[in-house]
């Protein structure tokens, strides 16, 4: 007497399991230029580091005397593998079953992936293809029946993953109804430039509600959500997607308890770029390359930006500073000067609180003219979003440096900088109020108007409030803690980030706000 019997057909259920949605399906997937979801985990993960979680996850169907005809694989697999030697959980819908709309075991195995992430604190990377529920009769009806009850569950275990452990989405294919939901709770969402959509609902159902006809793409294609910021980054292809996602973990924390991998650093902290002593035209108004700048401080190739196309006047990215990992924020002056836009403060927001969630320092390149202003800005409700992201830059627990590099105008500019702040300002910067053009012209309006040339009044009174900006009056009085040689701002920093190790070690654990999509 043995288990052979049971184990014959454990090894079936395996193989059904393995099977996907058969041949002509993998095939039918391939001619559409996508890869199916093992092959995928293959191409994101360690050759040979993936270990199945619920390998037997095959539901039998049967005749009506009981006979077995056939077995239904669960449409998600998840398991854990190990991109760069370290372990992570892995998971996603196989479109080649049911075009990736969830059974009843799929559904059980993606939330699965949620709590495997948690219970071995590792970051979480979803690979998503597929839509949500379907009206369709199936097996998922047993899963779905009670949603209003065991929906709060399956959402709560996705804040909380949110608040512990990175998690990276990869939007591969269409994505729609939970599945997308999904997608946008992450800290990295990436969809491929010509083979995605991630979408509320898709277009039968647009076109049946609303009466509009658009395509997949015109509804919720790359161009579309790229602007939108429902996603960080535009990949070219799934390769590529693969690669930004192992490129954005290699910056953070396996979870919220361990620090962010300082790694070793051959570029020297005291290298000195003579660029940075012209970048910042004399020209107030001249626009000038901020990514260069920041590329020209960091450590040699470490800028990742985030989110490049939204919010375009502020820029995010992860960098590397001596080999610690950092959250960089800085202003782009080719789009509204650099003004904070609505759109512009919630991208902040989002970028401080993941930094703070993972307990990266911030350094802050500083080139704020102010929150934007006009009708537009009015209408979308930016001076509230911009409070938002005031609020989350003086309620982070992070060190933060701010560099003072050309403007610093208005209540926008408290967002750059935290309540415990080191700052640094170059000979270049000019801080105040208001920026001295427009503040003039409504301060002594009057004065100019009377005089005999109003425009050699209002530059007279602009050159002598300028001298009271001057950023050696701010050094004179300690308004910031050095006034530097633009050239010197890579030592300066290096120097800070050594500084800041032992207080590094004391930030563990689960901040006192969660992370928010």
């Amino acid at each position: 007497m043995n288990w052979r019997k049971e184990v014959e057909e454990l090894d079936i259920r395996r193989a059904h399991a393995q099977s996907q949605g058969g041949d002509e399906s993998i095939e039918r997937q391939h001619a559409q230029g996508r890869l199916t979801i093992r092959e995928r985990i293959r191409g994101l993960l360690d050759a040979n580091s993936f270990r199945d979680h619920g390998r037997a996850t095959a539901t039998p169907e049967y005749d009506d005397d009981g006979n077995i005809l056939g077995y239904t694989a669960a449409n998600y697999v998840v398991g854990i593998g190990r991109i760069n030697e370290r372990p992570v959980a892995v998971g996603g819908e196989d479109f080649t079953l049911k075009g990736g709309s969830p059974n009843a075991a799929g559904l059980r195995k993606s939330i699965y992936a949620e709590h495997l992430a948690m219970q071995f604190r590792i970051p979480l990377v979803r690979l998503l293809e597929g839509g949500g529920g379907s009206v369709r009769p199936s097996a998922s009806q047993g899963a779905t029946a009670g949603e209003p009850v065991t929906a709060p569950k399956r959402f709560k275990v996705i804040a909380e993953a949110l608040s512990q452990v990175p998690i990276v989405s990869l939007g591969l294919g269409a994505v729609a109804g939970f599945p997308a939901g999904r997608l946008v709770a992450a800290h990295f969402a990436v969809m491929t430039r010509y083979s995605s959509q991630v979408l509320i609902a898709g277009p039968k159902i647009v076109e049946r509600a609303l009466g509009v006809s658009m395509t997949k793409d015109e509804l919720g294609g790359a161009l579309v959500h790229g602007a939108s910021g429902v996603v960080d980054h535009i990949a070219e292809d799934e390769l590529d997607a693969f690669e930004q996602a192992r490129r954005f973990l290699s910056y953070l924390p396996s979870n919220v308890w361990q620090r962010a991998p300082r790694i070793p650093c051959d570029d020297l902290a005291t290298r000195s770029e003579e660029a940075l002593l012209s970048i910042v035209p004399k020209q107030a108004n001249t626009p000038f390359d901020m990514r260069r700048l920041v590329a020209l401080v960091m450590d040699k190739g470490s800028c990742f930006e985030m989110g490049r196309i939204y919010g375009p006047s502020q820029i995010t990215m992860l960098a590397r500073l001596r080999g610690q990992p950092v959250g960089v924020l800085a202003n782009d002056c080719h789009f509204f000067a650099g003004a904070m836009t609505a759109e512009a403060a919630q991208k902040y927001l989002r970028f401080v609180e993941m930094c703070d969630t993972f307990h990266l320092p911030i350094v802050n390149f500083v080139d704020q003219p102010g929150f934007m202003i006009g009708p537009e800005a009015e209408a979308k409700g930016t001076i509230r979003y911009g409070m938002a992201a005031v609020c989350a830059a003086v309620e982070s627990s992070v060190p933060w440096a701010s560099v003072q590099v050309h403007k610093g105008f208005g209540v926008a500019t408290a967002a750059h900088y935290s309540e415990d702040n080191y700052i640094i300002a170059w000979p270049s910067v000019e801080t105040g109020a208001l920026p001295l053009e427009g503040g003039v012209a409504v301060a002594f309006h009057k004065q100019i108007e009377a005089a005999e040339d109003p425009q050699a009044m209002r530059d007279e009174i602009e050159q002598r409030l300028r001298q009271n900006r001057s950023p050696f009056r701010a050094a004179e009085t300690f308004a910031v803690h050095e006034l530097i040689d633009p050239r010197e701002t890579r030592l300066v920093l290096a120097e800070w980030v050594e500084s800041i190790q032992t207080r590094l070690e004391t930030l563990t654990g689960k901040t006192s706000f969660g992370f928010r999509p």
